[in-house]
């Protein structure tokens, strides 16, 4: 059932229609949102998700794009995307933060290194905001987002109340958590450790140097595409043996700089995208046998 005007005219200044979902991927690809809710409160995001009980309209939580791969013709239903209320970081002690879901990560490693909270140093190496860094449990050089959660706030799907569960209770692993696909993360707690701010600036400068030298940037990529698998050669490794890094569909190719990632170097499409994506998996699993898990999310239709 479509939305009902009546919906569209209460949430007139925060619901549109065929908004281009290609602005909000960092592989600037995808068709558009059928419905497109960017609530600016809690309390509007939760009168939408009662309201929308009548419609059993498709929701999609779409964060900031950096690891999304929007399908061609776009998303039914509704993508929500939290406002700039859900950004906000605040200082709760001397060594712990509450952020919105909606917090870019490099911002929350600047709040952390400006008032001298240190452990959060790796965030600032990671794209995206901290929504999703959670629910992925991101991480890089031996850090990740479960060893400094210590709970996480969200709209309960089955009740629509806020809820709050502590990291204690969630069951973390390799670039993923037991976190219920419908439970949507409004707020995470997130404690470090104090530490002079000169030595905080130190490891985010070398965590920032030792990504520029082994990724690409400033191109239309969203990062890893695939997980590396325990106790096999990394992702990257496994495509570079099997000679995939040199597969090309359209302006869909594989980055020089480290094949893991997958780039738009002008006019692909995202079918063009993800048939590299299937093209990879398929020819690393006949030579290897190893079946290549992916790390970014694919949406849409």
């Amino acid at each position: 059932m479509k939305l009902g005007l009546d919906l569209i005219k209460e949430f007139n200044n925060s619901i549109k229609t065929d908004v281009k979902l290609s602005n909000y991927s960092w592989f600037n690809l995808g068709g558009p949102a059928e419905y497109f809710f960017k609530p600016e409160n809690k309390e509007e995001l939760v009168n939408f998700l009662k309201e929308n009980k009548k419609y059993k309209l498709q929701t999609t939580i779409l964060g900031a794009g950096s690891n999304t791969l929007v399908r061609d013709n776009g998303v039914k239903g509704v993508v929500i995307k939290l406002g700039t209320s859900f950004s906000k970081i605040e200082l709760i002690n001397e060594s712990t933060i509450q952020v919105g879901a909606a917090a870019l990560d490099r911002k929350i490693s600047n709040f952390a290194k400006e008032n001298g909270i240190g452990n959060f140093e790796f965030l600032s190496c990671i794209p995206g905001s901290i929504g999703g860094a959670v629910i992925m449990n991101s991480g890089c050089y031996g850090n990740d987002i479960s060893k400094v959660l210590v709970s996480i706030n969200g709209i309960d799907p089955d009740n629509f109340e806020e809820k709050e569960i502590q990291s204690k209770d969630i069951k973390f692993f390799y670039r993923g958590t037991n976190i219920s696909k419908k439970f949507i993360i409004i707020s995470a707690k997130l404690k470090g450790k104090a530490d002079a701010v000169e030595n905080i600036e130190e490891k985010q400068k070398n965590f920032i140097e030792q990504k520029k030298l082994s990724q690409p940037s400033q191109i239309k990529t969203c990062g890893s595409t695939f997980k590396n698998i325990i106790n096999e050669k990394k992702a990257w490794q496994l495509i570079k043996e099997t000679g995939c890094d040199k597969f090309r569909v359209g302006d869909a190719v594989i980055s020089e700089k480290h094949c893991n990632f997958f780039v738009n170097i002008g006019k692909a499409k995202s079918s063009d995208i993800e048939k590299l994506i299937n093209k990879v998996k398929k020819t690393v699993f006949e030579k290897t046998g190893v079946n290549l898990e992916l790390e970014i999310k694919i949406i849409g239709e």
